[in-house]
């Protein structure tokens, strides 16, 4: 099979092609698992994160991509429920332990033995993938594969974010930073929360304009202060400054939900200047979303079909990775973009 491989941590800036183009063996799946034949694989900012080292995989070579399409064509032994031939994407969350406490109680995002796809295992960009059964998920027939790849991450995790945002009907909700995981929030907010405001920050005229396209009231930069305090907040940015700017556009009580496994260190110094009265003080907190469980995933592809969510997406080829990759390190975003096989 074809895959895009990564052999080394490297700056993206100063390296443009950091994945190589490899012919692998078709792997075979194990107890448990499937194999998929894929037709999409989704980008995402964290495929940064991982290239760049700030959560480096934890072995070379190894293929990235956690948000994965395609149908299966062979199961391993004790498979049960999946078949030759059905639908199902793979998300970040690969396994975890099953029986920790976390794990048993629907919290395996945050088990001390998650593995993640595409950083701890062979992820989706290549033409073939093994997955645990457990963490391939039927895909809704009203998607295409395009259409659905996004779902896996940016709509799962988007999804996770949204809940842990914890608002009412009515109350303002902001968003930092306008990719292929916020505009998908944007669009589950309209639905659930029909009479509530929302307010997008995004350092591209472009991204503003996409969010007040797709029903913003308003769109700043990410310095910008909001016409009203924002009851809620989530923060999808690569980096700290917005952070910052976030908490000062909160309502007394809000909560800054941050959606980002890692942050770059390159403006470390922003968070000097946080200033207690200004950002903190009246209640306000600060909230991290770390990974996804599987309810988040299931529960995102179900909200997405009753809705139903149709994604912004660019789809590019599969030996085209590194240009797209180095789009959204420069930040040519608009919406998803999905590598097709």
């Amino acid at each position: 099979m074809k895959a895009m491989v990564l052999n080394a941590i490297t700056d993206l800036l100063g390296n443009r092609e950091p994945l190589v183009s490899t012919d692998m063996p078709v792997p075979e799946p194990g107890e448990g698992e499937v194999l998929i034949r894929l037709s999409a694989c989704g980008v995402c900012h964290t495929e940064l994160d991982e290239i760049e080292g700030r959560t480096p995989p934890s072995r070379f070579p190894l293929i990235l991509g956690h948000e994965a399409v395609g149908r299966v064509v062979k199961t391993g032994p004790a498979v049960q429920k999946l078949g030759e031939g059905d639908r199902v994407g793979v998300g970040w969350i690969y396994d975890a332990c099953g029986h920790c406490a976390f794990c048993r109680s629907g919290l395996e995002n945050l088990c001390e033995d998650f593995r993640a796809t595409g950083r701890d295992v062979h992820g989706g960009y290549a033409e073939y993938m093994v997955a645990p059964e457990l963490s391939a998920f039927p895909v809704p027939g009203i998607f295409s594969d395009t259409e659905a790849a996004p779902f896996l991450c940016a709509g799962a995790i988007g999804f996770r974010s949204l809940r842990l945002a914890d608002i009412s009907d009515g109350q303002r909700l902001g968003l930092t930073g306008f990719g292929a995981s916020g505009h998908l929030v944007l669009k589950m907010a309209r639905e659930q929360y029909p009479r509530s405001d929302i307010y997008v920050f995004a350092r591209s005229e472009k991204e503003r304009e996409f969010a007040v396209e797709l029903g913003a009231v308003w769109a700043g930069d990410n310095t910008d202060t909001a016409p009203e305090k924002c009851h809620a907040i989530i923060d999808t940015t690569p980096v700290w400054k917005p952070v910052v700017h976030a908490l000062a556009n909160l309502e007394k009580g809000g909560r800054l939900v941050i959606n980002a496994i890692r942050k770059e260190d390159t403006d470390k110094s922003v968070m000097a200047q946080l200033d207690y009265p200004s950002h903190l003080w009246l209640e306000k907190e600060i909230k991290s979303v770390a990974n996804v469980a599987r309810a988040d995933i299931q529960g995102f592809l179900d909200l997405a079909a009753r809705i139903p969510i149709r994604p912004a997406v660019q789809t590019y080829a599969l030996d085209q990775a590194n240009e797209v990759l180095y789009e959204l390190k420069t930040g040519k975003i608009r919406g998803a973009k999905v590598l097709v096989m």
